[in-house]
């Protein structure tokens, strides 16, 4: 198949049988999804790593009962000695002549934050009209039961080969994702990806990820004294290390609110816009607060930099002192355009960091994580095959977006297998809050993207 050839989609009577079974075994998929909510599967070391266990244990049930005849939970160890999270892989060769498809999702969850913010308990999930709350219901176990609902619905009429693999260390960023890779180079080749960790347009309309920002992440510290002094007596002259700390932070973005940082690079606009209201009303922005930055509200999410202070270290409100306080520090998310060079992006926020210190403030960085961006090929038949499928779920043609969030490990997947085509898609939409408390998934769309892979599955099988 070339470039310009149309997608061999099944007939109208095939795709009919899919969507009917599909919708018959929904109620078996949102089941699957609840038991895996369940599990407290938070990958963070402070948390019990018992619970990763155990999820990486219910993911291997679901795809062995799901029809899949190799199931296996692998760890790698690092040379550095650092021992991976459980990660679940299960196979089912491809028939002759035909390609295998990698199914990617992670069953690892973000830390739930304070539970007072949550509207019920996080690892409780809860149906609210048309959304079932709860950690991971959308990032990512949803994507995680897409895969198995799919190969429910296919079963042994599966006319490609299938290897699932769901990671568990995604959301402390991958830390041996390179090392699995190629550890188990050969178990994991595949000729087209399906990553199902990324978001649609909007409920009701799909979204294909054709880029992803990359990261970078650093910590920066802010001293001017050698031990904490008293407020009153030494106040004026003396600028304490918080107040410091906040005027060099406000030095990264200038009076419009975009980013000020010499080096960090811009890509293209999109040719979509979001509309403002809606950006408002999803991120639950307050009333009278001003959107940062210029230009189209899409680029400043996708094709822009972006600089996130995530942390601060500084005495905490209900334990301060009169004091002066001689160190502050501050956690930055740096989010990048596509086409920027991590490494580059870092010695440029270094330089920005320690070239504005404020009065001789003495400037500390300690440099973190770094992930590439991701801008995938305008389009291929996998790309066309993937438009073909959400159309045909949803009903309506699916928008190509660009995602301001990262998934550093696409890069690692393309060095390690050059070939392949990946597909990047997901289950969420801008109500899921992922990584927030009240996340959710909307379960229409969770039946929508069922159907979705399964029919990409379908016609990614030779037709004779």
């Amino acid at each position: 198949m070339t470039t310009a050839d149309p997608v061999p989609s099944p007939t109208d009577e095939r795709v009919a049988v899919l969507r009917e079974r599909v919708a018959a075994q929904f109620a078996g998929v949102r089941a699957d999804l609840e038991a895996l909510v369940r599990i407290p599967s938070v990958s963070n070391a402070e948390f019990d790593q018992a619970h990763v266990d155990a999820s990486a244990s219910a993911v291997a049930r679901l795809l062995s009962d799901a029809g899949m005849p190799q199931v296996d939970v692998l760890r790698v160890t690092t040379r550095d000695g650092v021992t991976g999270a459980p990660a679940v892989v299960a196979r089912r060769p491809a028939p002759a002549g035909a390609p295998t498809v990698l199914l990617y999702a992670h069953h690892d969850v973000q830390p739930p934050g304070d539970a007072a913010h949550w509207s019920t308990a996080p690892f409780e999930p809860t149906q609210r009209g048309e959304r079932l709350h709860g950690r991971g219901a959308a990032d990512d176990k949803a994507g995680v039961v897409a895969h198995v609902g799919a190969l429910r619905a296919l079963g042994d009429e599966l006319g490609v080969g299938v290897t699932v693999f769901v990671e568990g260390e995604e959301e402390i960023g991958s830390p041996t994702f390179v090392d699995f890779l190629h550890t188990h180079r050969d178990l994991l080749a595949a000729d087209v990806i399906v990553v199902a960790d990324s978001s649609n347009w909007k409920v009701g309309v799909p979204g294909l990820t054709t880029s992803l920002r990359g990261l970078v992440d650093l910590v920066v510290d802010v001293e001017v004294l050698d031990h904490a002094v008293h407020s009153g007596m030494f106040g004026g002259p003396i600028l304490d290390a918080p107040t410091l700390l906040a005027r060099l932070l406000a030095t990264l973005h200038d009076e419009r609110g975009d980013v000020a940082v010499a080096g960090l690079v811009h890509a293209p606009d999109p040719t979509v816009d979001y509309d403002e209201a809606d950006l408002r009303a999803d991120a639950g922005v307050l009333d009278g607060v001003r959107l940062a930055g210029t230009g189209p509200l899409t680029a400043r999410l996708w094709t822009r930099p972006a600089i996130g202070v995530i942390g601060l270290d500084a005495p905490r409100v209900a334990s301060a002192s009169n004091t002066l306080t001689p160190r502050a520090s501050a956690k930055l998310s740096v989010r990048l355009a596509p086409g920027q060079d991590p490494a580059a992006a870092m010695a440029a926020m270094r330089e920005h960091l320690l070239t504005h210190a404020p009065f001789g403030a003495r400037v500390t960085v300690h440099e973190g994580e770094q992930g590439r961006p991701f801008q995938a090929p305008a389009d291929s038949p996998g790309m066309r095959a993937a438009r073909w499928a959400m159309g045909t779920s949803w009903g309506t043609a699916p928008v190509d977006i660009g995602v301001g969030g990262s998934i550093p490990f696409i890069s690692d997947l393309l060095d390690v297998y050059p070939d392949a085509t990946i597909l990047v898609t997901g289950v969420e939409d801008p109500d899921s809050r992922a990584h927030g408390a009240d996340e959710s998934v909307h379960l229409g769309e969770l039946e929508r993207v069922v159907l979705a892979e399964a029919l990409l599955l379908e016609v990614l099988a030779p037709r004779t």
